[in-house]
């Protein structure tokens, strides 16, 4: 939840005006595994199973989603570093009515990335260990809040992080509990950051490191106007990252106000010839780096939701993806996910 007074950094969600824009789904037999979306009910934006079986269904092959941290549903009473538990049950209820096939073929948080503090440094294992039995067999990894940039106009946080987390020797004692468990650590940060996410990869090579929103590339701020050396200096530090075999990318994630596309402040919603247009020069750079068994699509909804519709989305990522062979196609659209979070095998569609 947002605190008392602080306004959600978040584009506001306009049905009217994404129904403005509708376009024939290509493609619709690829299947897709959505790597990352987030569930939530908070004052003025509600976002649960409902919203996204909607935007699920809207023609595109969906198969199965992973839940990505976003301070959902926290307990309420009890220790202030175990109220993370809440959200790890609500997302695993969630998935288990999906399973149950009453509300079709989707399989929605088939995998679960959860918050633990990872502050907590060595002390971290007994709360990971209640994650993993509140997850049931969806437990997959954590993502602690880790954007941060000195400039008012950069944030994408209704609860801003302390700077400098990725360095911190507890925050990484902390992860070192992660790799030992076999699980992940989902990272969100600015391209201003990922020196730190380097050095974090560097130190950990047996953690499983997976790159939220192809590396954070600013557009807002101080960063406005400024797009061609912003894409060389963030170019540069992910190829950086992709040196390091156990980072991973996810594409997705570039309708959010830093990005500074202004894709929001368009009197139509933009098609998905112009979004493939506008990202091709960081999906090229992050599939070129990585490669496709690196990589994996994501929808960041219902956040990019106030910037672009779903099935626009996904038919942005299906152009940009039109000229990949088959082995990467279905690498960047399920198979990596698949991989990486440990997913069972897809239902059929």
């Amino acid at each position: 939840m947002t605190r008392p007074g602080q306004a959600s950094p978040h584009l506001p969600v306009r049905e009217d005006w994404l129904a403005r824009r509708r376009e024939e789904i290509l493609d619709p037999g690829l299947p897709i595994v959505d790597a990352h979306h987030h569930l939530w009910d908070r004052p003025g934006a509600r976002y649960l199973l409902d919203e996204l079986l909607q935007d699920a269904r809207c023609g595109h092959d969906v198969r199965a989603t992973v839940y990505i941290q976003a301070r959902s549903m926290l307990r309420t009473e009890g220790p202030e570093e175990a109220r993370s538990l809440g959200e790890t049950e609500f997302a695993n209820g969630v998935a288990a009515r999906s399973a149950s096939g009453l509300y079709g073929p989707v399989r929605a948080c088939a995998g679960i990335v959860g918050m633990v503090d990872l502050m907590l440094g060595d002390g971290v294992e007994p709360l990971l260990e209640r994650h993993i039995r509140a997850g049931g067999d969806r437990f997959r990894g954590v993502r602690n809040q880790t954007a941060w940039h000195p400039a008012p106009e950069i944030n994408s946080n209704p609860v801003p992080p302390r700077p400098g987390l990725l360095s911190e020797p507890a925050f990484r004692r902390g992860v070192a509990c992660l790799a030992r468990h076999g699980l992940s650590l989902d990272v969100w940060a600015y391209h201003t950051q990922l020196g730190e996410v380097l050095d974090l990869a560097r130190a950990l090579p047996g953690l499983t490191l997976v790159l939220d929103h192809c590396g954070g590339p600013l557009g807002a701020g101080p960063y406005e106007g400024r797009r061609a050396e912003v894409l060389a200096e963030w170019g540069g530090r992910m190829r950086a990252l992709a040196g390091c075999p156990n980072v991973l990318v996810k594409l997705g994630g570039l309708g959010m106000a830093v990005n500074g596309f202004g894709f929001e402040r368009r009197e139509l919603p933009s098609s998905s010839e112009e979004l493939a247009t506008a990202w091709r020069p960081y999906l090229e750079t992050c599939v070129a780096a990585f490669g496709a068994g690196r990589c994996m699509f994501e929808s960041n909804f219902p956040v990019d939701k106030g910037s672009y519709g779903y099935a626009v989305l996904w038919n942005a990522f299906k152009r940009f993806a039109a000229a990949a062979s088959a082995e990467e196609r279905q690498a960047l659209f399920s198979g990596t996910a698949i991989r990486t979070y440990r997913l069972p095998p897809l239902p059929e569609g």
